[in-house]
């Protein structure tokens, strides 16, 4: 499977199966359009026709270029054929039972109203709570236990807001300390944070033992404090923002990333990632609403035609300010073309349910974040493990090829198949997609590998 397109002067021919990326001149790129559609004789005489009188280009010149694009074939690196149907699922039976990490949502309550919470403003659609040490401890036991060989293990503090119950977070972190050795295990921790609670002793905490920290900020203080308000209707942006510039600035500009999200209000985000730019900030993400249908924020139809093009926008600044000495990082674009994911990880996809789960406040097993509070996808608690073995079989068939919509799709090794969240709540599925994100991925895509081509264009 072949894709090509043209993005900021470079013309990209991306081989699917192989991975190979080729950036080309115009004749290759057209030889390799008709290359399985035509005969050799048929391509020649169309493009010597073609480019007749142009640039000095003749038709030994077409002929050379069509022998240099069979050689490439010959060699598997154009039109290599899909073999990877028979691994899907293999990686997933080969660590079943092993899980690496854990999503813990140490409070199921917050200090913010965000119009957009996937979460219900932290509640999962049920009781406002909060961890206690003693759930939280037999979390990372369960962890030890079912981690099987791996030595790294990943913990994410979540919510509604982590800091909220900042005590136990503070306690487990000195626990799995205490016992990782025992066990040859290394723990690495993430935070997620709307801001409001952080202060010197949670930057000093932060620093000392959070692998990263996610910080929520959706850009421009009139975006911003359009949702994310507290729950008198009061924007957050001017309580949080200095704070979380001391954070970074303490952190040394490392080891974190600044989250937005963009919806029906801002398709223009470029705006908000100036912003964050303005405001000192160089670890970017701004991710796309997810919501239900009819939802105010929802982005429309001509919303991701705005999106589309602020993404090639995006990829233009980034290389503006590489030259410039003034580089950033945008969380979508980063890809490895060389030393990427194996390719059992990238059919076999998301780890959801398998090896990656949340944990309620009490205990309880939910294959990710965005599951949590539906009963049908409950898999068992931190006590007993998992019991809901139908449904983890559910995650753990669930891969790129079982989807039947992905079987042309020529980012489908980039995505593995999308997020299994947004596909059941778009379709009910796990197994489904979620059409509107598949666009957005794929154009994201297109500007990663752009900026990839640019790079080793330049060096």
């Amino acid at each position: 499977m072949i894709h090509q397109y043209k993005l900021n002067g470079f013309n990209i021919v991306i081989d699917v199966c192989s991975g190979s990326v080729h950036a080309v001149d115009e004749v290759a790129y057209d030889v390799i359009a008709d290359f399985e559609q035509k005969s050799k004789a048929q391509i020649l005489a169309e493009l010597t026709e073609k480019y007749a009188n142009k640039d000095g280009i003749t038709a030994d010149d077409i002929a050379e270029c069509y022998d240099q694009v069979q050689e490439l074939k010959d060699e598997g690196l154009l039109f290599a054929p899909d073999t990877f149907a028979p691994m899907a699922g293999e990686l997933k039976q080969k660590t079943a039972g092993v899980v690496k990490a854990l999503c813990l949502h140490v409070a199921h309550t917050c200090n913010l109203n965000c119009a957009y919470c996937f979460a219900s403003q932290g509640k999962y659609h049920g009781d406002r709570a909060v961890m206690s040490f003693e759930v939280g401890k037999r979390a990372l036991d369960f962890l030890i236990e079912n981690s099987g060989t791996r030595h790294n293990l990943e913990v994410d503090f979540f919510g509604g807001e982590p800091l909220m119950n900042l005590d136990v977070v503070k306690e487990l972190v000195a626990y799995a300390r205490k016992i990782e050795k025992k066990y040859d295990k290394n723990f690495r921790f993430t935070l997620t944070t709307n801001g409001v609670l952080i202060d010197q002793d949670v930057i000093d905490f932060c620093n000392a033992e959070m692998s990263n920290v996610v910080l929520s900020l959706d850009g421009r203080k009139e975006i911003h404090d359009r949702y994310r308000v507290d729950f008198a209707g009061n924007g957050s942006w001017d309580k949080i923002v200095p704070k979380f510039q001391r954070l970074v600035d303490a952190r040394e500009g490392k080891n974190y990333y600044m989250r937005g999200t963009f919806t029906h209000a801002n398709p223009d985000f470029l705006a908000d990632i100036q912003q964050m730019l303005d405001l000192g900030f160089t670890e970017l993400s701004m991710e796309p609403v997810v919501c239900a249908p009819g939802d105010p924020s929802e982005l429309t139809k001509d919303d991701r035609e705005i999106v589309m093009d602020q993404y090639e926008k995006l990829a233009e600044l980034m290389l503006k300010r590489e030259k410039e000495g003034k580089p950033f990082t945008f969380y979508h674009y980063m890809i490895d073309l060389t030393d990427g994911p194996c390719i059992y990880k990238r059919i076999s996809g998301c780890g959801s349910g398998t090896e990656y789960m949340a944990v309620t406040p009490w205990g309880d097993l939910y294959p990710c974040h965005q599951f949590v509070g539906d009963e049908k996808y409950r898999l068992g608690d931190v006590w007993v493990g998992v019991t809901n073995q139908k449904s983890q079989q559910e995650f753990a068939d669930c891969n790129v090829y079982a989807r039947p919509e992905c079987t042309d799709c020529w980012a489908k090794l980039y995505c593995s198949g999308g997020c299994a969240a947004n596909a059941y709540h778009a379709t009910g599925s796990v197994k489904g997609i979620y059409e509107p994100g598949c666009d957005l991925f794929r154009k994201r895509m297109e500007c990663a590998i752009m900026l990839a081509v640019a790079r080793s264009d330049d060096e």
